[in-house]
């Protein structure tokens, strides 16, 4: 017969341990339950990828990053966004415009946003000596002769652009040294990332760039570059970008604890300082020697909300070079019925029908020149605006608005077109910033080819063929010819699949 084994029952005091060590268990069960955070981020933070990684082992905490601008940002989190955490750059501007909502805030690395020049000009001008340091008017000066060209990127998408010129206001009181400063800028971008690969794209024709100091120090060990950018502190200071994790949610508290107590771990804080060359928050963490040995002085932020808006509107409509924007449209018959209506009405936000904080200033600012290039089988007659007024935005709006669809599809004949009159302009006003925005639902199947196009393009002079193309994605367009056409122009392509009108906003930043 085969062996019976029967359990005993546990003796009482057993019986009692068990009991006691039970709720001890289950808790330290619950400390490792997976927890999702949402949190709307600055693009920036991509970098912190394998921190986040490592941190979701150990806290069993992920981070589920939604990225965008400070503008939009907090424009999200006014208008109710669910999102629990929100980690930007810096937090002064929600702070000022919607302190209720942040519950609690942990700066968590610090990256002063400077202006990187290439050390053959910073030499020559004499901006690494020590004994005479260098001024924001020193700066302002160079670039409004055109010595020193640059890249920043724009205020309203892109933290560090918003930082910056948060900063420069503070420094250059008088509106002509803001002037003279934005004379040099020769690129601009919607997120530092894009402006950090297209000015090691563009070197050979720019001498700096505004950004992160951290970016400034990476691009210096990437290896991309032909002369290394020495980064520069001016005597009146700069805005200290330290990256706040802020608290939304109220109910997210004990994780979002669990997180900044990770993060301000002075292991952790050595390998973000080691990995992304932000410095470190923590003051138990020695500073490494990558940094330059500098007085970083902190310039004040403005102490107002309605302050930051006015220095944003003005950046727009007087500080920075006027733009000619080139719109190459799609009005073939595919167009026809609702792709049509969405193209009209994502032109009549930027024409002043977006009155959000973020539509306000992607829309059509004063000095700059609009112009319409439709297309079907043919290319149509061209239409360009000068904006001075509302009345010229209400003239955008009854022009889009009279748009019809039919015929082909002749992309490249149109972009032909818009390289000619952008040619034509440049020569008759050479200090604007021009682009070239094209959009088709369709493949092309009039007129020239992409490969015909490239070998016209070629034929460009130098500075014609740095007008930038940003194509974007819609309906049945072709995805390969339009990332090459992109590749080939310096641009970059835009999805407007799910919604045009969110696309052409954020066109705008790069315009």
């Amino acid at each position: 017969m085969p062996e019976t084994h029967i359990r005993k029952p546990l003796k009482k005091p057993m019986q009692k341990a068990l009991w006691m060590v039970l709720p001890l268990l289950l808790a330290a069960c619950g400390q490792n339950k997976n927890t999702t955070l949402n949190v709307l981020a600055g693009s920036e933070l991509k970098d912190l990828t394998s921190i986040f990684d490592a941190m979701q082992k150990e806290t069993g905490i992920t981070l589920n990053l939604q990225y965008v601008g400070t503008l939009d940002g907090v424009e999200k989190i006014t208008t109710g966004d669910p999102a629990d955490l929100a980690w930007f750059s810096h937090g002064k501007y929600l702070n000022l415009v919607a302190r209720n909502k942040v519950v609690q805030q942990e700066r968590i690395m610090l990256s002063p946003v400077v202006l990187g020049v290439k050390h053959s000009k910073a030499q020559a001008w004499g901006w690494l000596n020590k004994d005479k340091p260098v001024t924001w008017d020193d700066i302002a000066q160079k670039a409004s002769t055109g010595e020193l060209k640059f890249a920043m990127t724009n205020p309203s998408a892109s933290n560090s652009g918003f930082t910056a010129l948060m900063g420069l206001n503070a420094a250059l009181k008088d509106k002509n040294a803001l002037k003279d400063f934005f004379k040099g800028q020769a690129l601009t971008a919607g997120s530092s990332g894009w402006l950090s690969d297209a000015f090691v794209q563009d070197q050979g024709k720019l001498d700096g760039m505004v950004n992160y100091e951290s970016v400034i120090l990476s691009l210096n060990q990437s290896g991309k570059l032909t002369e290394r950018l020495d980064p520069i502190y001016p005597q009146e200071g700069i805005v200290t970008a330290d990256y706040p994790l802020m608290l939304l949610n109220k109910d997210q508290q004990a994780s979002y604890q669990k997180v900044v107590d990770y993060l301000k771990q002075p292991d952790v804080q050595r390998k973000i300082m080691e990995l992304t060359l932000r410095r470190p928050a923590s003051t138990d963490v020695p500073l490494s020697s990558i940094f330059p040995n500098a007085l970083l002085v902190e310039l004040p932020f403005p102490a107002t909300a309605a302050e930051v808006q006015n220095i944003l509107a003005s950046y727009f409509s007087e500080q920075r070079k006027p733009a000619h924007a080139i719109f190459v449209l799609d009005v073939s018959g595919s167009m026809g019925g609702d792709r049509l209506s969405n193209l009209k009405s994502s032109i009549s936000n930027l024409a002043g029908q977006d009155t959000s904080l973020t539509g306000r200033y992607a829309s059509f600012q004063n000095r700059e020149k609009v112009t319409f290039i439709p297309f079907n089988s043919y290319t149509l007659p061209e239409k360009t605006f000068l904006i001075q007024s509302k009345q010229d935005n209400f003239e955008i709006q009854n022009y889009i608005n009279g748009l019809q669809a039919d015929g082909g599809t002749g992309i490249y004949s149109a972009l032909r077109a818009a390289y000619d009159l952008a040619g034509r302009e440049m020569q008759a006003d050479p200090n604007r910033t021009y682009t070239i925005v094209v959009m088709s639902d369709g493949e092309n199947n009039s007129g020239l080819d992409l490969s015909g196009f490239e070998n016209t393009f070629q034929m460009y002079p130098a500075d014609l063929r740095q007008v930038r193309t940003f194509p974007i994605l819609f309906g049945e367009s072709d995805d390969q010819d339009m990332n090459r056409l992109a590749s080939d122009t310096g641009g970059k392509v835009f999805n407007g699949r799910d919604s045009l009108a969110k696309v052409f906003k954020e066109i705008r930043s790069y315009q």
